[in-house]
């Protein structure tokens, strides 16, 4: 089979494996989509924690069941997605039903190769059924379950004012979610772009570019002088991330989904005078999975507007680097398998 390797940062190369063979409780999927995420993305440019070189990526999948691994409920030749963030069920987040942080934690494509090849072996209690989805909607359900578990981290309530900060595919299923979960949705980007998207396709609230000399004084109008109750970032950038700290309303919370190497900073008092919250939300769990499979069902989102450009297999390592550089305008790369 073809398998594609970051052999390291800006070097991706093609090899024939063999197709991995059954064994105990582990799955076998012929992969038919890959969604490429901003981990992807990060792994390529060399600025992604948490990894090391040569690894396969690809964990946004979708494919068939060519072996169940005995999974009880699955079947051979059905559509899956799985969850991919492995864990070791003995740990104490494990133990306490928190299997998205678990300290031996394996995330596919990441801390092991993933599915960046044309079969993929994984742990059997990984699967998720795919119901009546298409590929394109499995590929997507991971990272909207990123999204969903910041907002369920978030303690969204309506008619709160949300400000999600990034509008890539994770921060849209932020915006997504908490819409669902009643709120009003500020969007925050660099790119106008992006944000007229939000506004076509997610009908979000409001939009601020994050270039705006008046952030704050935007933010204040909008929310009556209230301030955000809950602030999501979605960049993993650090001054994104830092400059989050100013946007929050006494007693909000601060999520952070973005991830990346450095220190964050904030003014002490001023975070300690709003008695605010900062948390991280770090993958996602299989509620997550299921509610998102839920709204996909039930039509409460359509991401497939998020799939701006697409590709077969073959031509993955051509089209990579564009994807890296704003002006390529892409919102979510889809891969196709044959």
């Amino acid at each position: 089979m073809k398998v594609l390797t970051c052999a390291e940062p800006g070097s991706l190369v093609y090899s024939e494996q063999e197709i991995p063979v059954a064994k105990k409780d582990h799955a076998i999927i012929r992969i038919r989509r890959i969604g490429i995420c901003g981990t992807d993305l990060h792994a390529f440019g060399g600025n992604q924690p948490f990894f090391n070189y040569p690894r396969v990526l690809g964990h946004e999948l979708a494919g068939e069941l060519v072996d169940t691994g005995d999974a009880p409920g699955f079947s051979v030749g059905e559509a899956v997605t799985l969850i991919p963030y492995f864990n070791c069920g003995s740990c104490l987040p494990c133990r306490s039903g928190k299997p998205n942080h678990c300290v031996n934690i394996k995330v596919c494509g990441v801390h092991i190769d993933g599915g960046m090849a044309q079969y993929l072996s994984v742990p059997s209690y990984s699967l998720v059924h795919g119901k009546k989805l298409s590929f394109d909607q499995l590929a997507l359900v991971e990272p909207l379950a990123i999204g969903a578990h910041g907002v369920n981290r978030a303690g969204v309530q309506k008619d709160e004012w949300v400000l999600v900060i990034g509008a890539g595919p994770i921060g849209l299923g932020a915006m997504e979610f908490a819409r669902i979960a009643g709120a009003k949705v500020i969007a925050m980007d660099l790119s106008d772009a992006k944000l007229q998207f939000c506004k076509a396709y997610l009908k979000v609230d409001e939009t601020i570019n994050a270039a705006s000399a008046d952030v704050v004084e935007q933010l204040q109008r909008i929310t009556n002088g209230d301030m955000p109750t809950v602030v999501i970032d979605a960049t993993g950038s650090l001054a994104a991330i830092n400059n989050g700290f100013k946007y929050m309303s006494h007693g909000a919370r601060y999520v952070l989904i973005g991830l990346q190497k450095g220190n964050i900073e904030f003014n002490h008092p001023e975070f300690h005078k709003r008695e605010a919250t900062l948390m991280s939300s770090r993958n996602a769990v299989r509620a997550d999975f299921d509610h998102v499979i839920n709204a996909l069902e039930q039509g409460w989102i359509d991401p497939l507007n998020y799939i701006t450009h697409r590709v077969k297999f073959s031509g993955v390592k051509d089209d990579f680097a564009s994807w890296t550089k704003p002006e390529t305008g892409v919102i979510k790369a889809m891969v196709t398998v044959d």
